[in-house]
């Protein structure tokens, strides 16, 4: 036992609360003009043959899965699925990259592969200094595709790697997390009323 009675659990509980609260709110008012130019981006993207890449390590890399899964199958809307993909999953992939290449190059060389000037490419870094997502940007401007970086405060080295900078007013990693995928669903409820509206697609 450690001496927590449930006063001190409780107390534990509000003060995250409160942390998920400020940051959500002081996060969204800040970078609400840059969540509606994303929103016309990736809807430009689905709209002219093009699609969302995704990428991240950890829970991020959990998040990139989330997001594009949100686009393939549904969020609010019965309509179409929209060509997204999370760059964490393939293992075969993720793990030759790495043994071959190193693993600051395993987000880089798939979207060399991938990526085309009609794509948007997402990085998700709690630190804003993860390599291989920098690694990432650089290779998707390289490409042509507009990129797009979600980081804690402050940004990290991201900001001069990615097109467009969303950047969570926190510097505590679970709440940075619990931020960035309220900004992942905030986009596809964006995006699938630019492209659907309130009308019933399938």
């Amino acid at each position: 036992m450690t001496g927590y009675d449930s006063r001190d659990q409780q107390l534990l509980i509000n003060r995250a609360l409160d942390d998920l609260i400020k940051a959500i709110s002081e996060t969204v008012i800040v970078n609400s003009p840059k969540l509606i130019e994303l929103g016309g981006w990736v809807s430009s993207a689905f709209e002219n043959g093009g699609k969302l890449l995704l990428c991240g390590n950890g829970g991020s890399a959990a998040d990139s899965q989330h997001i594009a899964a949100e686009f393939i199958n549904r969020f609010r809307l019965e309509r179409n699925p929209l060509p997204a993909i999370a760059l964490t999953t393939d293992t075969s992939v993720i793990t030759s990259i790495s043994n071959d290449y190193g693993f600051n190059y395993v987000f880089s060389k798939q979207i060399e592969a991938l990526a085309s000037p009609k794509d948007v490419v997402i990085g998700i870094s709690t630190s804003g200094n993860s390599q291989n997502i920098i690694f990432a940007m650089d290779t998707a401007r390289i490409k042509g595709a507009k990129t797009v970086a979600f980081t804690g405060k402050g940004g990290g080295k991201m900001p001069a790697h990615a097109d467009l900078v969303i950047t969570v007013s926190s510097s505590d990693t679970p709440r940075i997390q619990e931020v960035h995928i309220f900004i992942g669903h905030l986009l596809c409820d964006i995006v699938e009323q630019e492209m659907f509206g309130g009308k019933r697609h399938g």
